[in-house]
């Protein structure tokens, strides 16, 4: 009824051929709340052109009162265009390196996270909650009973899909959350008919894969990214020791690993041993011997790509900057001589074997992977409170947690390179 009674309003205060926009460079005052706001449009039937590298990647739609009103009550920076201006945006971007792409529906979108409260937060979620962008939470039953299905977009975060309680066992086998966890993890395996948690959790895996190969989007941060392609190539085969799982890995498994199953990895190696705080050697700096160029030095740079011939990775990195703050996480980064050939790097360290952020197509869908933990805390560490986005209402890497989101929501159009 509320939606009706908005569209009904907006019907009737539509006033003129003017155009709001709301622009993402430096005069926006809350770029993570306008994404909320594009967002919320989209949830009207109304569209929105995503007008990519005008302005940091800045949003125009059709003029109304109330959504100017919503703007400002948010605290999102919105400006009012006449025709003229409008004609003049269409003819800069016509003429640089910038494409208008229709945003036309909200996508619905899902969170893989456990429903018992874990001692550490998910940037996404945060990001979400604060740009007041709905989600729903899913955990494995509902993987399993098929409800990926009713979404476009699912984002997988500080998760291990090795089974492997995320390579805690050393410092914090003792804790109550890791008790509990592990207690929560074995009971739902057993119910659900696997002989261990992490074969459960490889089957998630695959139901996941299965998901992307439909045209779903995928998209992951922190240890969700590499664990996941872990679990994927090891289909089959035992990787996990006695000390967490009752049952020896198999001694011969680095050899039966198939990387043909996995996203984005290739060739890696795999580390078993459950004192290591570490899955394999995809992540840079690996997290059992973290190096670090401290968080006044460490810095990503964003890939500028052409926008109307790759407006993809064109979208997945708009923003108000181009060289990004670093920050770390269980899975900081990507080891780029692992990644394979085919996945399309977004973001790295220059003169660094560190890959950030990358992206690939598998099926009638596509992934997404971030490296690091939250964008706004450089170390992030187990019981930290979370970060206050409206600190942060500019924050460069929330921006592409962000971007993100409306990806699914563009209207699609052939990659022409």
């Amino acid at each position: 009824m509320k939606r009706f009674v908005l569209i009904v309003l907006l019907s009737f205060s539509f006033l003129s051929g003017n155009k709001i926009l709301i622009p993402m460079d430096l005069a926006q005052k809350d770029h993570l709340k306008a994404y909320g706001i594009a967002y919320w449009i989209l949830t009207q039937d109304i569209n929105v052109e995503w007008l990519l590298n005008y302005r940091g990647g800045s949003f125009m739609l059709d003029e109304f009162p109330a959504i100017t009103k919503e703007a400002r009550i948010r605290g999102v920076t919105v400006e009012s265009i006449d025709d003229q201006s409008v004609i003049g945006i269409y003819a800069e971007v016509d003429a640089n390196n910038m494409e208008v792409v229709l945003l036309e529906k909200a996508p619905k979108i899902a969170i893989y996270t456990p429903p018992s409260k874990q001692p550490w937060d998910d940037a996404v979620t945060l990001a979400l909650t604060y740009a007041e962008v709905d989600y729903e939470m899913l955990w494995d039953d509902e993987v399993f009973l098929g409800k990926l299905d009713r979404f476009d977009w699912l984002h997988l975060h500080h998760e291990d899909f090795t089974g492997q309680y995320g390579k805690f066992y050393r410092n914090f086998h003792n804790a109550p959350w890791y008790v509990d966890q592990q207690q929560e993890f074995e009971t739902m395996a057993k119910r659900l008919g696997f002989t261990s948690v992490s074969e459960e959790k490889k089957a998630v895996a695959r139901t996941i894969r299965d998901y992307v190969g439909k045209g779903g989007f995928l998209f992951a941060m922190c240890s969700a990214t590499d664990s996941y392609d872990i679990a994927l190539a090891a289909e089959g085969v035992d990787i996990t020791e006695a000390l967490i799982d009752g049952t020896p890995a198999d001694p011969n498994a680095e050899n039966r690993m198939d990387f043909s199953k996995s996203f984005a990895f290739r060739e890696f190696t795999i580390i078993t041993d459950p004192f290591v705080y570490e899955f394999s050697d995809i992540d840079v700096p690996p997290s059992d011997r973290p190096t670090t160029r401290g968080a006044e030095a460490d810095y990503f740079t964003l890939f500028e790509f052409s926008a109307k011939y790759d407006p993809v990775p064109a979208m997945l990195t708009q923003n108000h900057v181009g060289i990004v703050k670093g920050f770390m996480g269980q899975t900081t980064g990507f080891r780029r001589s692992l990644i394979k050939n085919h996945v399309l790097i977004m973001g790295e360290v220059e003169g660094d074997e560190q890959v950030k952020y990358l992206h690939g197509n598998y099926g009638r869908g596509s992934f997404t992977f971030l490296g690091g933990h939250d964008p706004e805390d450089y170390q992030h560490f187990v019981g930290d409170p979370p970060t206050d986005l409206a600190l942060h209402r500019n924050s460069p890497g929330y921006r592409l947690i962000l971007n993100n989101i409306l990806f699914p929501a563009a209207r699609k159009k052939e990659r022409k390179t």
